[in-house]
């Protein structure tokens, strides 16, 4: 969807480009396209050539250049036929060559390009990500005076949200909220786990595509467990959901690019004895954590905060999964909570904050919602409800 140029956001990176000296940053990763130019690529071929100073270049699929021009944040875009009957190559590889023609045109010395990243997010059509090859590596070399990696620079800038960005996760939240109030209406013991992850994520996909005029793709997925069900780190099955006992339901909405993630349960019938005590528990944890969710504070004390508060109920070493993340253009994306974590909690950043504990055999339960680092503590951006009895 159109959205207006963020100036604080470009305007912050290219501080920082200016710092490191750099002329230019060369992206394909989508989600760090969708955040230097505002247009989320169909395909992941795409590149962004975004300059230190004067306007971006974006090279595109053929297809895809009026979306590109109606989205992007730049007149100069570049495209590329997706199947040439003169060019046996890749897509990717004409992209590519493109991209290096844009770098020489413009004459950009010392350019900066994703060396590093270990993740990234999908393209908007197949969830089929595109990565990257020796060859593009060692295809800069020549062609710009020097190249570095700019991953580090990318991870400093999107951990800090700027204004419009939370706008549009807060769009997803709605989405989600939706969602999920469309399930807790419908969810009935003996319907399937998977019955339940097909519900919300049709829901949000037709809901959320034209949502207020503001969302133009929106997507979600899925993972739902119940009763002994719940492990951690396992697909949805085809298990039925239980009474008396949580479904729990990770789920990730996507609406044009930014992400929220969450974890939320339902109880059909009224929650059994042992859960209760353990939801209580978590929900301490929880609290514990967002009571020093401020600037200045520790990434690493936010894991200990809530592991100790975990330990102290019962369920030492648990959960077996990280309990705050960053969220953004990616739905796991740095800062990581750890206890050995380096880095301080910034205003303008956004986590998810996930305490959970589980059985052995199968049962348990986790919360999870996304907070915003604020002056004045955490800033919640989704409405729906934690404590589910």
């Amino acid at each position: 969807m159109t959205w207006p140029v963020d100036d604080e956001r470009l305007a912050r990176v290219r501080r920082m480009m200016d710092e490191e000296d750099l002329d230019a940053l060369v992206v394909r990763s989508p989600d760090n396209i969708v955040y230097l130019t505002n247009y989320w690529c169909m395909k992941g071929y795409d590149f962004a050539i975004f300059p230190r100073d004067g306007a971006a270049t974006i090279v595109v699929v053929a297809p895809q250049y009026e979306d590109a021009a109606r989205t992007g944040w730049t007149d100069d875009i570049r495209t590329f036929p997706h199947y040439d009957t003169d060019d046996p190559r890749s897509p990717a590889d004409r992209a590519l060559s493109l991209a290096l023609a844009v770098v020489a045109e413009r004459g950009l010395g010392r350019i900066g390009i994703e060396m590093s990243q270990n993740a990234q997010a999908a393209d908007r059509m197949v969830g089929e990500p595109t990565v990257y090859t020796k060859g593009y590596f060692e295809a800069f070399d020549g062609v710009a005076r020097e190249v570095v990696d700019a991953t580090g620079l990318l991870v400093r800038a999107r951990a800090h949200k700027t204004v419009q960005e939370v706008e549009r996760m807060r769009l997803a939240q709605e989405l989600a909220t939706l969602g999920l109030e469309h399930i807790g209406s419908r969810i009935r013991p003996g319907m399937l786990e998977s019955q339940v992850g097909a519900m919300f994520e049709g829901f949000i996909h037709e809901t959320g595509i034209g949502y207020q005029g503001k969302v133009e793709m929106a997507r979600a997925f899925t993972l739902v467990w119940s009763g002994p069900g719940i492990k951690t780190f396992t697909a949805t099955g085809h298990r039925p959901v239980v009474a008396d006992q949580p479904t729990l339901m990770e789920i990730w909405v996507c609406a044009d690019g930014y992400w929220t993630d969450l974890t939320k349960n339902f109880c059909p019938g009224t929650l059994e004895r042992r859960y209760v005590d353990l939801l209580d528990l978590l929900i301490e944890a929880r609290d514990r954590a967002l009571a020093i969710f401020r600037p200045g504070t520790e990434i690493a004390e936010l894991d200990r905060a809530i592991r100790a508060c975990i330990a102290e109920g019962g369920y030492s070493g648990q959960p077996d999964h990280a309990i705050a993340h960053g969220v953004g253009v990616r739905a796991h994306e740095p800062p990581w909570a750890h206890h050995a974590s380096p880095g301080r909690l910034e205003e303008g950043m956004v986590l998810a904050v996930e305490p959970g504990a589980y059985w052995p055999g199968g049962g348990g339960l986790r919360l999870e919602d996304n907070y915003l680092v604020t002056a004045s503590g955490p800033d919640r951006l989704g409405t729906f409800r934690d404590d589910f009895r």
